[in-house]
């Protein structure tokens, strides 16, 4: 009553003041994550409530090994939701063990579509896609996955370090096994510039990377998994000149001992691949190598002068420069 308050009295105080305060600010917390919740759940219904086209066939054999033949024969192919707009019209093409081939053709000619069919991420309405002989339709999924790697062109990165983003279909990986792929990609020298290199987080809650890092950390991330078909969705297209050349020497000796398609929009590419295929409306229309089709002079030679020359004046500059 004296207005003195005894040190006991003033820690007991301080105490239940915590004890009411901590509970009200948990409680502001979990109402804010339970909104965020709500406002995801309608989505993951979605996904969850989505119908499954793609699966494996109830006698699916099983792909332990593959050498990476690829057949497409007479393959018809329409979008679900447009199924009378064919976008690949009784396409033949034949992907030998080993051979790097570079797709290309202007848009809406079925180059994506391609890709996307020998992963089995579509179905032919038409015609087979064979692996080893093995129509994709017929052998297990994961087994089919297991062997290609794919690098697409919007990279996605997850919310967590690039140790772990590089190794999320392996995360048995080794440090060792994990730098190595990044020294292939071109990407070890960058990591190690980050604050915690490889431990650095990065995707939505870390730091930002720019389009040409994320491509890297992708292409070390598909090539950790070892796989004997690698894809490449124009893999290189946001990066810079000097880093695609870098890279572009990697994926040399890394292509030399695996089947690679690439969708092209780099000269570079498709000058050392051991075969061109040129697309137009969903068919195969030209195929062979870079020197090859120039001397024909058909759709190839009509679409290098319209986006290659000038690359080929900056490769050629390059490789003087190099030499000199």
């Amino acid at each position: 009553m004296r207005g003195e308050v005894t040190l006991g009295t003033f820690f007991a105080y301080q105490w239940y003041l915590w004890g009411v305060i901590w509970p009200v600010r948990m409680m502001g917390w979990l109402l804010s994550i339970m909104r965020q919740a709500l406002a995801a759940i309608p989505r993951i219904l979605e996904i969850l409530d989505a119908p499954i086209t793609i699966a494996d066939a109830p006698d699916a054999i099983p792909l332990p090994q593959v050498r990476g033949e690829i057949r497409f024969e007479d393959v018809w192919f329409a979008f679900p939701d447009e199924p009378d707009r064919m976008v690949l019209k009784g396409l033949n093409l034949v992907i030998e063990p080993g051979q790097t081939v570079a797709i290309l053709g202007g848009t809406g000619s079925g180059k994506s579509s391609v890709i996307n069919l020998i992963p089995r991420f579509q179905d032919v309405v038409r015609g087979r896609v064979l692996i080893d002989g093995h129509d994709v339709r017929q052998v297990r999924l994961a087994d089919l996955r297991r062997h290609i790697g794919i690098v697409p062109q919007e990279t996605f990165l997850f919310s967590a370090t690039v140790r772990e983003n590089i190794a999320f279909g392996r995360p048995d990986a080794s440090q060792e096994e994990i730098e190595r792929v990044a020294r292939l990609a071109q990407a070890h020298d960058f990591i190690m510039e980050l604050p915690q290199g490889y431990d650095t987080r990065v995707g939505e809650r870390g730091i930002g990377l720019s389009g040409g890092q994320k491509q890297r950390i992708a292409l070390a991330r598909a090539l950790l998994m070892d796989p004997a078909i690698l894809i490449l969705d124009e893999a290189m297209s946001s990066v810079d000149t000097e880093t695609e050349y870098e890279i572009q020497k990697a994926l040399e000796q890394v292509m030399a001992t695996r089947t690679s398609v690439v969708i092209a929009q780099r000269l570079s590419t498709i000058k050392t691949a051991d075969k061109v295929v040129v697309l137009k409306d969903g068919r195969v229309i030209e195929e062979g190598t870079h020197a090859e089709l120039l001397a024909r002079g058909g759709e190839y030679t009509r679409l290098y002068n319209l986006q290659f020359r000038l690359q080929e004046e900056g490769l050629t500059e390059r490789e003087q420069v190099t030499a000199g």
